[in-house]
């Protein structure tokens, strides 16, 4: 058996790497619906809707669920793990988000030389998730995990 044929018989990588894929295209998708342009960022960037950080950790929880039982050790590590990206998503994440968007608007404004080096490049606000984003993100994770566990039967 080739090593992509032993990656893609492992249900729970798969369903972890299809929430992130999938939430992913729908984040970008969305994107250029309401900003009627297409950015490539949006295809790897963090932040946006639906969260694909909690449709990765969601997907990957659930397939774990599925596979080896909600007992399992894989389980609680999976369920654990989903737990603190989630909220860090909407926590800490989302903090940073809006300190750089309050940082980007005063340096728009009053441009700042430090030690002659000036500061041109906005700060990234596109970091966290609103708790509405990551819970899309949840929900979509569950889903495909059930459904790419429908394929492996």
């Amino acid at each position: 058996m080739t090593v992509w044929q032993q990656l893609c018989a492992n249900q729970v990588l798969v369903s972890a790497a299809t929430g992130w894929m999938v939430a992913q295209v729908l984040k970008t998708g969305l994107d250029m619906l309401l900003n009627r342009t297409f950015n490539p960022e949006r295809l790897v960037g963090s932040g946006g809707m639906p969260s694909s950080h909690s449709s990765t950790v969601c997907a990957l929880t659930t397939a774990s669920g599925l596979r080896y039982g909600l007992s399992s050790f894989e389980f609680a590590v999976s369920f654990i793990l989903a737990m603190v990206v989630m909220y860090d998503a909407v926590g800490v994440r989302r903090e940073t988000g809006k300190q750089a968007k309050l940082l980007n608007s005063i340096l728009l404004e009053n441009p700042w030389n430090f030690d002659g080096v000036e500061f041109h490049e906005k700060l990234k606000e596109y970091v966290g998730h609103t708790p509405l984003q990551v819970a899309a993100g949840a929900i979509l994770g569950i889903l495909l995990a059930f459904l790419i566990d429908m394929c492996y039967i």
